[in-house]
């Protein structure tokens, strides 16, 4: 059985995330969305890790293949543990790649094992991001169309404005 890892801070998901998963859901057997607990990015997440898993967990449940799962460790650590062989990275522009490409390489160096897979993102999300998501939505901008419906309307609700 060949799994996949597509790892991230998923605050929030987005419909490129979603696409990404999907895509991979098609190529592997068994995907396993990681959602990393991450506090000390920027300001901490807006959501918390069970909602986050919640959010993906309802927004893929017409993937029998995909199952999600919150981890706090080292990504290749999470990745031995759920006998993962592969993470999939999405890949938006070639500033992504930059980054992307340390991390493949370090987590290279702590497991030979493990490979890192980029996928790219189509263009109708090239230029999506969850923190563009967050400002637009801290500044009363309508999200609809970038995140799914629940995310949407969560946002709205920690922000206290009408979606």
């Amino acid at each position: 059985m060949r799994r996949a890892l597509c790892p991230g801070t998923f605050d929030p998901v987005t419909l490129g995330h979603l696409d990404i998963v999907e895509r991979a859901a098609m190529l592997f057997d068994e995907v396993v969305v990681a959602v990393a607990l991450n506090p000390d990015k920027g300001y901490g997440p807006l959501f918390t890790i069970e909602e986050r898993v919640e959010f993906i967990h309802d927004a893929v449940a017409h993937l029998t293949n995909v199952m999600v799962r919150p981890f706090d460790t080292l990504l290749v650590e999470f990745a031995q543990m759920n006998d993962a062989h592969v993470i999939i990275k999405g890949l938006r522009a070639v500033t992504d790649f930059e980054h992307e490409f340390q991390m493949a390489q370090l987590n290279y160096r702590l497991d030979k094992d493990i490979e890192t897979m980029f996928i790219m993102s189509i263009p109708e999300y090239a230029y999506l991001s969850s923190s563009a998501v967050r400002e637009i939505a801290q500044h009363g901008g309508t999200v609809r169309g970038l995140v799914p419906d629940a995310v949407c309307e969560a946002l709205a609700a920690r922000l206290n404005q009408s979606h």
